[in-house]
């Protein structure tokens, strides 16, 4: 019986993931070439609008599901296909062994299928005394190594030549060269005997067609083709979420599967099945076969379908998480993931992997084995850029984690951080306080000389800063003085960062908005946006902040409330009102509509010309903070802003690439924040660039920390500090 992995266990599986370097090699090789490949794919398509077409139509077909299932077992079984039911993973397996009993069936070959993978289908049969061949390339390497996949279209994508041509070599029990070529044509030998001996073949399938009782089997290699036709039975299992109206539908999907999935326009293999194979039956010789189901020659060979629930239909009836069914299974949110290219599908999944799989593993695998994915994510919200199928992957892993908490208990660290955030005068009190604390290891200087005993030597990885003396806030009541005619009135949202940790982001702000006569409110009622508890799984933290925030800007007479951190921008402005909004009477979309990020609104509400400021770089890199580039769609802005303020912006390859902190994430995964952020940091190095600029104070943090633990030889600020220098607000 297997036992449940503690999150000890888990980090400690994370760290040897970390620790090997093809494998680091091999994700970062891949992110690269995909994220060149995909946009090649989609150069001459609108890929948003697309992606909005094919997720209303999965949505759709989730909403008419019963009627869709209805009409497809009609019809397939009008075209000869024996249909059955499963409710179960456990039924899936009972079924599929019962009819390989039946069909005297002993040996089986398979196709690609996540949905078997779900079931664990190969070890139930195995089980069983039946002898399972994976037949795609990578899916038989991974079966061979007694593992998993560790990507749902590339299985094998984490092994070398080297590792399987030893894999092969032990196999065929002969010395094996590790050129390519070679190893594919020792798998096509091996493999083509089981194909020609094979009693059942097994598949799964892309799309299922309720019009026509159809069948359709995306693939490159050609193997699926040999499963559905060479043996006698064929046996399809799916789930019941691949049901869609038509093949009208299945085309539109398929224009954006296999150029998300690989970058391909499409794949070498598209096929459609709507019924038995029509190759003729051979006679066959089998004294374990039951008379009543030996085939005379000339007939047809069976073809089976299993329709998977396994919880399919209750998360169709969820309201939050029925966008769960809309997965194309195409693997860009895994293609994407940061974590993914440092530690790989392994650590990354249980069965399902990537974003998608943190949140399915719920599902499908019970939340003991979730319950450590759903915390490894960044939160990035590439994943959700990139799904095919409109799924906003970063808001129910979050949902999926605070589910978890609420069901088994919320540990005593976040308790305390939700506890301490919903009380904001304790908040600040505990700030003010520890910037008094601080002292004997901070020596005068504004960082951290080393962290505090509580610390593991994980966390030592960049240099922190210290909270500063005198926050914001009391420099605002103390130094600011309203313009008498203010063309523009907007209240300031600082967030907790740049409050108490990083003001002077903050005053260099001020000093631009007093020249720009921009009247600025700063509502003392304030605190933390709630993303941190968010994070932690601290929803119910979470809604109090909300309304707390919502009530300290309530009644001021203001245009804008603007943001300097893009964290809280985004978190206000697009997941604050789901939050309130049965608790708020409709305050939180007047409140989130106000939300703007600060050079969205220098840009295109001020339109100041900047003068140089003197200090202007020779070469300066932008990293787009993910909750500004993805969550609120703002990429020109701050590019518009260094050019404009004298410096000279220059374009990095990773320049929309999460710098890792993802607030508690990098906390949690001390290890994976750190190679993320030396990647980010290697990028900025090679494109030449003496300055680092960005446009959230969390990012500023990481990536500033770690520059000057690493001696990096450039500098990190914040954008509103090289608009013009750092000033008083007198």
């Amino acid at each position: 019986m297997e036992t449940t992995e503690s999150f000890t266990q888990y980090k400690s599986r994370i760290n040897e993931s970390l620790g090997n370097e093809f494998l680091r090699t091999a994700m970062d090789n891949f992110a690269v070439a995909y994220r060149t490949a995909r946009k090649k794919a989609f150069s001459d398509i609108d890929v948003d609008a697309l992606i909005q077409e094919v997720a209303a139509i999965k949505s759709d077909a989730i909403l008419n599901h019963e009627l869709l299932l209805k009409q497809f077992i009609s019809k397939a079984k009008e075209n000869g296909i024996h249909i059955h039911p499963a409710k179960t993973a456990q039924d899936a397996n009972r079924i599929i062994a019962t009819i390989a009993e039946q069909t005297g069936s002993k040996k089986i070959i398979k196709s690609k299928s996540m949905t078997a993978e779900e079931i664990h289908l190969n070890r139930y049969l195995e089980n069983k005394g039946l002898e399972v061949t994976e037949t795609d390339l990578g899916e038989w390497i991974v079966q061979l190594r007694q593992e998993g996949p560790s990507h749902m279209v590339m299985p094998a994508i984490h092994l070398s030549r080297y590792q399987v041509a030893d894999l092969f070599s032990k196999e065929t029990r002969k010395d094996q060269s590790n050129e390519i070529e070679k190893l594919v044509k020792v798998a096509r030998k091996q493999l083509r005997e089981k194909f020609v001996k094979a009693d059942m073949g097994i598949t799964g399938a892309n799309y299922a067609l309720a019009q026509t009782g159809t069948i359709g089997i995306v693939s490159n290699e050609g193997n699926a083709r040999l499963v559905t036709t060479w043996p006698r039975v064929h046996v399809a299992l799916l789930g019941i979420d691949k049901i869609l109206p038509s093949i009208i539908e299945a085309l539109t999907i398929n224009k954006v599967l296999p150029k998300n999935a690989t970058g391909q326009a499409i794949t070498s293999y598209v096929t459609w099945i709507t019924g038995p194979s029509e190759c003729k039956n051979m006679a066959i010789e089998n004294k374990n076969v039951p008379t009543a189901s030996i085939k005379k020659p000339g007939q047809k060979r069976e073809m089976h379908i299993v329709l998977l629930d396994n919880g399919r239909k209750a998360i169709a009836e969820d309201p939050l998480f029925a966008q769960v069914l809309q997965c194309v299974r195409g693997g860009a949110c895994a293609n994407v993931c940061p974590v993914y290219r440092m530690v790989g599908g392994h650590s990354l999944g249980y069965v399902y992997i990537g974003a998608i799989g943190l949140i399915t593993t719920y599902f499908f695998h019970g939340r003991e084995n979730a319950a450590n994915l759903v915390q490894n994510c960044t939160n990035c919200g590439a994943c959700k850029a990139v799904c095919a199928g409109g799924i906003n992957l970063p808001y129910l892993i979050k949902e999926i984690h605070s589910k978890i908490l609420d069901e088994t208990g919320h540990p005593l660290k976040s308790l305390l951080l939700g506890k301490v955030l919903k009380n904001r005068k304790l908040f600040h009190s505990l700030l003010r306080t520890a910037s008094l604390a601080q002292k004997p290891v901070t020596g005068g200087t504004p960082y951290l000389r080393h962290l505090p005993m509580i610390f593991s030597k994980e966390h030592n990885f960049r240099t922190l800063p210290a909270i500063t003396d005198t926050p914001f806030r009391d420099r605002f009541k103390k130094h600011y003085k309203p313009p008498a005619n203010p063309k523009l009135k907007i209240a300031v949202f600082s967030g907790c960062v740049q409050d108490f940790v990083y003001p002077e982001q903050l005053e260099a702000a001020m000093a631009l908005l007093k020249r720009a006569d921009v009247g600025v409110a700063f509502p003392m009622d304030q605190s933390c946006c709630g993303l941190p508890a968010m994070m932690m799984g601290e929803k119910q933290a979470a809604r109090d902040v909300a309304l707390q925030n919502i009530n300290a800007f309530k009644d001021l007479d203001v245009d804008y409330i603007v943001s300097l951190c893009a964290s809280c921008a985004s978190h206000l402005k697009n997941h604050l009102p789901d939050l309130v909004r049965d608790y708020a009477q409709n305050d939180q979309e007047i409140f989130s509509d106000k939300v703007i990020p600060f050079s969205r609104f220098v840009v295109d509400k001020i339109g100041v010309t900047f003068e140089e400021n003197g200090q202007a770089s020779g070469k300066t890199a932008f990293h787009s903070p993910c909750h500004l580039c993805r969550g609120l769609g703002v990429k020109k802005e701050p590019k518009i802003l260094i050019n404009a303020s004298g410096h000279q912006y220059v374009k990095t390859d990773e320049e929309e690439t999460c710098c890792g902190f993802g607030g508690s994430f990098s906390a949690n995964f001390p290890t994976i924040s750190n190679e993320i952020l030396t990647r980010k940091l290697d990028d900025v190095e090679n494109s030449g660039a003496d300055l680092l600029v960005t446009e959230c104070p969390g990012c500023v943090m990481q990536l500033r920390g770690g520059a000057l633990k690493q001696n990096r030889n450039f500098k990190v600020k914040h954008i509103s500090e090289i608009i013009q220098p750092t000033s008083k607000l007198s």
